[in-house]
């Protein structure tokens, strides 16, 4: 489930506004790169032991001369650039996904404003549309979710959940007969049929209001569709071996060319003993973490830290859709005359003044002198 924490820090300025974030865990960078972190360590010390207590003089010399090689051409994997440039394509994939999310709330809306009437087939025809309209949105959840997949893993659970009628169901089973494609158009063509059926028995009295619904209904169909593309055109495979293999094996050089040196020999750049290598540490965790975050952000469908929360928003779908689109009379306002209802501009205008004046007045009373 996604992290939320922005609403802590909206008051936040100064030094160290963000440093308690760095305490967090659950989403934190620290669970997602500890595991390779203690691989690192652990191969990093199995080496120093080795070369510190059960090697003779003359593997020593082979080993330090192991270990500036690979110190020096690890230095030749273009791995800023190669992770750089795939992280920020995970990045923009994955915001993609997220403006491809469908919300039914513009349609419900002009249900309720262009589908009149509080008869009973006005509001079945409201209600039936946007019914369709869920189901559209959790049979695509259904295909790119596991969370979704596990509440609804067959027709029959659609049923019990009120997505679908008997009928529904024998037709989309029928049609799984002829043909193995997905058939997340056909409520769409449902809905567009309940409307067209509206505008000709008269609930729907303008030629334009029905073409509005129906683009809205096509509007979704295609944030659906959308969301069925990102799921099945992956980022080519190749690209992420590429990048994985670099990260790693820069790595697995490290472990050799990072490796502590006898001073006493001379070598560049290996004049401290340090028992502790801090350096490597924080280039490893700052490189891993890149390739983490381009991990948990490639595939946002599943139920990690970061994945979207499908299952929440199918549940707020479905009640928020059903709120807009059959809102009776007593839950509108009474329409009366507002307070500018005499008023002219300029008066209007005199009045947000006057009361801005007021408000600043009221607020300079309790101000020392020095800051009025």
């Amino acid at each position: 489930m996604v992290v939320s924490y922005t609403n802590k820090i909206a008051n936040l300025n100064g030094f160290g506004s963000f440093c308690w974030l760095l305490l967090r865990w659950r989403g934190s960078v620290y669970k997602m790169v500890w595991r390779d972190m203690m691989v690192y360590l652990i191969l990093y010390y199995g080496l120093s032991f080795l070369y510190r207590f059960g090697l003779t003089e003359d593997d020593k010399r082979i080993f330090e001369k192991v270990s500036q090689h690979c110190g020096h051409f690890r230095n030749l994997i273009p791995i800023s650039f190669v992770l750089g440039f795939y992280v920020s394509l995970i990045v923009s994939r994955w915001w993609g996904m997220y403006l491809s999310m469908p919300w039914p709330d513009t349609l419900a809306i002009l249900l309720a404003t262009h589908i009149q009437g509080t008869d009973t087939r006005a509001r079945m025809m409201r209600c039936t549309i946007i019914r369709y309209i869920n189901l559209v949105i959790v049979m695509t959840f259904v295909m790119i979710a596991p969370g979704v997949k596990k509440n609804f893993p067959s027709l029959q659970h659609l049923l019990d959940a009120g997505y679908l009628t008997e009928n529904e169901k024998a037709v989309l089973e029928e049609l799984e007969n002829k043909t193995a494609e997905h058939k997340t158009y056909v409520p769409i063509m449902w809905a567009c049929k309940i409307t067209d059926r509206a505008r000709r028995e008269g609930k729907v009295t303008d030629v334009m209001a029905q073409k509005t619904i129906t683009d809205e209904i096509l509007k979704l169909r295609g944030f659906c569709g959308e969301l069925l593309g990102w799921d099945t055109y992956n980022i080519p495979l190749v690209y992420t071996q590429v990048v994985t293999i670099a990260v790693y094996s820069f790595f697995l050089f490290s472990v050799i060319g990072e490796q502590f040196l006898d001073p006493s020999q001379g070598y560049p750049n290996n004049l401290i003993d340090l028992y502790v290598p801090v350096f490597s540490l924080l280039q490893f965790f700052f490189y891993i973490g890149w390739l983490k975050v381009a991990e948990s952000l490639i595939n946002p469908f599943g139920e990690d830290d970061h994945d979207f929360e499908f299952v929440p928003l199918v549940k707020r779908h479905l009640e928020m859709s059903y709120l807009l689109a059959d809102a009776q009379p007593t839950d509108l306002p009474t329409v009366v005359q507002e307070e500018y209802w005499d008023s002219t501009l300029s008066d209007q205008t005199e009045k947000v003044e006057s009361t801005n004046m007021a408000a600043f007045m009221l607020a300079n009373q309790f101000l020392p002198p020095a800051q009025v």
